[in-house]
């Protein structure tokens, strides 16, 4: 059975982190997955959490039953920077502590780094993974990878091969399907990734959102001004609105009896959003028997 998660993201500005979980129970979700967030986790920052915030959120679990499942940091430990990768993995050592205080035994995040310094960017994600595998290892803590959009390893194949080199039974992989674009450049060929990150015993979980090929028709899905300017755009929406296989990841993850975390992250349509967070769990029930 998977565990089906929500991901947050887009009540956060209407409610503090603590009462996502009340929502979460509302909207018929067990489980969360707590992506940044300036109560608890903020992209590049130190954790703002203290232990009335664990207390709290130790407090809606058991109110609402709903569990936080997994959380979804990013630190840029991968920094070329030597003094920032330093603050950044002791940005991740607070975040393993209270992990552990909420009972979480598992975390996915991003690669990070820059894209323009890969090389260097891979060195120093390896060193902070040296750093942080006693951490880790004491609170039996798991951590599943995706390459994200602009990390310094966005593709599916290279990303995949730096998760095993680790060689850590504790280190998976996160298919993100609304990357599934950036992931192939543009190939969009789910079922192939899905198959070959389970086929390696790596994968743990798989983001739930929908996303245009920004490959198709002269690269002009996304227009970016100025032309080539250095970033990448890429979307999270409501699955069928978007261009992902979705018979074939539903097919695929039937196929290999997926036993992980689904986690569902549109973004970007606060106006609808507990809406589409029904019907994405909903589709995802009926696809998976969940």
């Amino acid at each position: 059975m998977v565990d089906i998660a929500l991901d947050p993201n887009m009540y956060y500005r209407t409610m503090p982190t603590v009462r996502t979980l009340y929502k979460a129970a509302e909207l018929g979700f067990e489980h969360v997955e707590l992506s940044p967030n300036a109560d608890f986790h903020l992209w590049h920052h130190r954790p703002a959490a203290d232990d009335a915030f664990v207390a709290e959120l130790n407090r809606a679990q058991k109110e609402t039953g709903v569990r936080v499942r997994t959380l979804n940091p990013v630190f840029n430990w991968s920094s070329p920077v030597e003094e920032e990768r330093a603050a950044q993995v002791s940005n991740w050592r607070r975040l393993l502590e209270l992990a552990d205080q909420l009972d979480v035994r598992e975390i996915t995040s991003e690669f990070s780094g820059d894209r323009n310094q890969a090389r260097r960017s891979e060195e120093q994600w390896f060193r902070s993974i040296e750093e942080l595998a006693p951490h880790f290892e004491r609170y039996g803590i798991r951590l599943n990878m995706e390459a994200h959009p602009y990390d310094f390893v966005e593709l599916h194949d290279p990303a995949l091969r730096l998760v095993r080199a680790v060689n850590k039974d504790w280190i998976g992989y996160e298919f993100c399907c609304p990357h599934a674009f950036h992931l192939s450049d543009g190939a969009g060929d789910v079922e192939r990734m899905i198959r070959t990150a389970h086929e390696a015993g790596k994968l743990r979980e798989v983001h739930v959102a929908d996303g245009f090929n920004h490959r198709a028709n002269d690269g002009n899905r996304y227009i970016v001004n100025p032309p080539g300017a250095d970033v990448t755009v890429h979307q999270h929406n409501e699955v069928g609105n978007g261009e992902v296989d979705w018979d074939s990841v539903f097919s695929t993850l039937r196929d290999i009896a997926f036993d992980g975390v689904l986690s569902v992250c549109v973004f970007g349509w606060h106006e609808h959003a507990d809406d589409i967070n029904r019907r994405v769990l909903a589709r995802l029930k009926d696809e998976l028997g969940a």
